[in-house]
């Protein structure tokens, strides 16, 4: 889908399912967004992110090269991605991915390095990431820790 010219927003070469909203003040290019998704105010979607259906970006996030965000997902404000964790790396073969599953939850202010965040878990605000994060995890801090696991996930479900 093409978005009509407008001067606040940058899209290019984007594939955006029917009913996304973007807000204005955005960068997005050679990107895939589903369907029903909103994408606010701010946001940068770099080249070959992919976001799933029903999946909202809250403003002020920056969404870097080499990320996946699933269907049912919920970044918050001012979430930041990282795929390169020895700055600045000019070898793109030495960048690394994130992947963030069906269902995750990540509070504002978040900072995710290379990591899955796993199915229906849920990052705290002001986390910063450091290591995959289990299905059904509630995670918080820096580094983050897990706290607890929702009903039916963890290691006794």
């Amino acid at each position: 889908m093409s978005y009509p010219e407008n001067p606040t927003q940058l899209i290019r070469n984007c594939k955006i399912g029917e009913g996304t909203k973007v807000w204005n003040f955005v960068n997005m290019y050679d990107c895939e967004i589903g369907r029903d998704s909103m994408i606010g105010t701010f946001v940068e979607l770099q080249a070959g992110v992919k976001i799933g259906d029903r999946t909202r970006v809250q403003s002020h996030t920056f969404v870097c090269e080499l990320v996946t965000i699933g269907s049912d997902v919920f970044v918050g404000h001012g979430v930041m991605f990282i795929n390169d964790t020895m700055p600045p790396q000019p070898e793109r073969e030495k960048w690394l991915t994130t992947t963030i599953e069906d269902g995750a939850s990540i509070g504002s202010n978040a900072t995710l390095l290379p990591v899955v965040i796993g199915k229906d878990s849920v990052v705290g605000a002001g986390s910063v990431v450091t290591k995959d994060v289990p299905p059904g995890a509630v995670v918080a801090g820096n580094p983050a820790r897990v706290l607890r696991y929702k009903e039916g996930y963890g290691p006794e479900a």
